[in-house]
């Protein structure tokens, strides 16, 4: 009996192994990395995605990357986040997001946007540019990243 559990253990130790030894090398980041449904997340990017079809498109959320906010650092805003029916679990459609001149204007400072609906808001009023697909050097157009809850936020 301890011969069997002894082997089964040994087995299972090296069929884990790499796998643990892997996954330990990109650990999670528990940090604020981006804004979702208002509250702060964290992050782990795992891999880049082909675009979508017809038949996955729906999978997608929209990240949205605000590239020109001068008067203070803007993290990325996701069109859901978990525990919102609408979150797909993380799999990315990047957006670049700049305020125009209009919207520049009317903000004194720009505000952190921490949420779709305050994107879609400052869009409808003409103070935001929105446009599919990534920058030059920014996160590939598509991409799976889980959301994390924030470690001491």
């Amino acid at each position: 009996m301890h011969r069997k559990l002894l082997s089964n253990l040994l087995l299972a130790a090296l069929l884990l192994g790499p796998a643990l030894t892997q996954a330990a090398a990109g650990q999670p980041n528990f940090m604020p990395a981006l804004w979702g449904d208002g509250e702060l997340w964290g992050t782990k990017g795992t891999t880049a995605l082909p675009a979508p079809n017809d038949y996955n498109v729906q999978s997608f959320d929209a990240l949205y990357v605000i590239v020109n906010n001068p008067d203070a650092p803007q993290l990325p805003v996701s069109e859901a986040a978990p525990g919102n029916p609408d979150y797909n679990g993380g799999r990315w459609f990047t957006h670049t997001v700049m305020w125009t001149a209009e919207g520049l204007a009317a903000h004194d400072p720009v505000p952190v946007l921490t949420s779709d609906e305050e994107i879609m808001f400052h869009a409808d009023l003409g103070h935001l540019s929105i446009a599919p697909g990534s920058f030059d050097g920014g996160p590939p157009d598509y991409f799976q990243c889980p959301l994390l809850p924030v470690m001491g936020y």
